[in-house]
């Protein structure tokens, strides 16, 4: 008995594999879920950088009240918050230095802008982080007056 080996497999009619339609149908349903899912996780890291903002004032407010406690009023000028790392010549009674490390920028790059008597808090200092736009005056300001209302 002889054994036909010449019969062709047959194959199925139509190709499997997805249309340029149904890529293109994929690809859009992506780009919205991309538009939905990124802007949440912007906003956070933004929320991360107002708190870690916040956070560094809240420290500098810790250093600038044991500086007072020491001397009897806080540091006055421009250059107060290195005040707290370098003693002035003309103050008495510094103990310091009142921070572990450097005067550190703001999340967004910046210095703090420092003020004794403050703008904000005539009877104490103003401490300002002047956000992500960078400019002074705006409402994406973070500073001591903002932070001790809440």
């Amino acid at each position: 008995m002889k054994l036909n080996h010449s019969k062709k497999r047959a194959r199925p009619s139509s190709r499997r594999g997805f249309t340029l339609v149904e890529l293109l149908l994929v690809l859009v349903i992506l780009g919205i879920l991309a538009a939905l899912v990124i802007p949440k996780f912007t906003g956070r890291t933004e929320q991360a950088r107002i708190t870690a903002a916040i956070t560094q004032i809240s420290s500098f407010g810790t250093a600038l009240d044991a500086f007072e406690v020491d001397t009897g009023s806080y540091p006055r000028g421009q250059d107060g918050l290195q005040q707290l790392l370098i003693q002035p010549a003309d103050t008495t009674g510094w103990r310091g230095p009142y921070l572990k490390s450097d005067i550190p920028l703001d999340p967004w790059g910046h210095p703090y802008v420092y003020e004794y008597p403050g703008r904000v808090n005539a009877n104490g200092y103003d401490i300002v982080s002047m956000g992500p736009d960078g400019q002074p005056g705006t409402a994406d300001d973070v500073m001591n007056a903002r932070i001790s209302a809440k």
